[in-house]
């Protein structure tokens, strides 16, 4: 990280990464604390609640050592479980339209919270994928400003998979030529600051375009292993 951060002539302390937990039990993520790793990242809110509440329940000392922990819900999110994740995660990546945009909002109000919240954008439109179209991220950002309880941090992007890193840099080079579009017409530039791109395999030209975020599961905590259907 901080390589590919001098290659862009940027600070390394201006990205943040995220460690990407899901899949990985508790254990893990307790192990990676004691690291002094505080970002994490999981995909599943019921998944993503359990391991919350193992590092609450973590011995006064050990906690006392962790400090803050800030758990980023980085993966597709339902409606119906929009009022969970808006009362449990600092971070919520994956806002992909209005309508879940709002129930957010609405859980945060409810809970208390203040999330900060991501737009995922679907550049590539690809049919597996989640995301808003660009055209439709304007319409979110005004309610995300509009909203009562959410703060609009960003915009967020899953790339198609390559096989060769260099292939996502025009992927990420567009999602930042879009933010830099919404500041450009207007919208805040603190309300944009974030930009969630890259993963294990192409986090380094993710930084050299513009991330603030990286989301690294695999290169830290190893290969995962999915159940296989019957």
């Amino acid at each position: 990280m901080d390589a590919a951060a001098h290659r862009a002539h940027r600070q390394p302390t201006d990205i943040r990464l995220i460690a990407v937990s899901k899949t990985f039990p508790a254990e893990d993520v307790i192990a990676a604390v004691a690291a002094g790793q505080r970002d994490f990242g999981e995909n599943r809110v019921q998944e993503g609640l359990q391991k919350i509440d193992a590092i609450q329940d973590l011995p006064a000392e050990a906690s006392a050592k962790a400090g803050t922990i800030e758990w980023h819900l980085i993966g597709h999110l339902q409606t119906n479980k929009a009022k969970k994740a808006a009362a449990a995660f600092a971070w919520i990546h994956a806002v992909d339209s209005l309508e879940l945009l709002r129930k957010i909002d609405d859980g945060a109000t409810d809970a208390g919270t203040r999330p900060n919240v991501l737009i995922q954008v679907d550049l590539a439109h690809e049919a597996t994928k989640s995301g808003a179209d660009a055209a439709d991220v304007p319409a979110i950002v005004q309610a995300a400003l509009a909203g009562r309880a959410v703060r609009l941090a960003g915009l967020m992007i899953v790339p198609p998979i390559a096989g060769n890193p260099d292939d996502a840099r025009p992927w990420f080079r567009q999602l930042r030529e879009l933010r830099d579009q919404l500041v450009t017409s207007g919208v805040p530039t603190s309300a944009l600051r974030e930009l969630s791109m890259g993963m294990s395999h192409d986090f380094e030209v993710a930084i050299e375009e513009g991330a603030t975020m990286v989301r690294v599961g695999s290169a830290i905590f190893g290969t995962r292993d999915y159940p296989v259907a019957p």
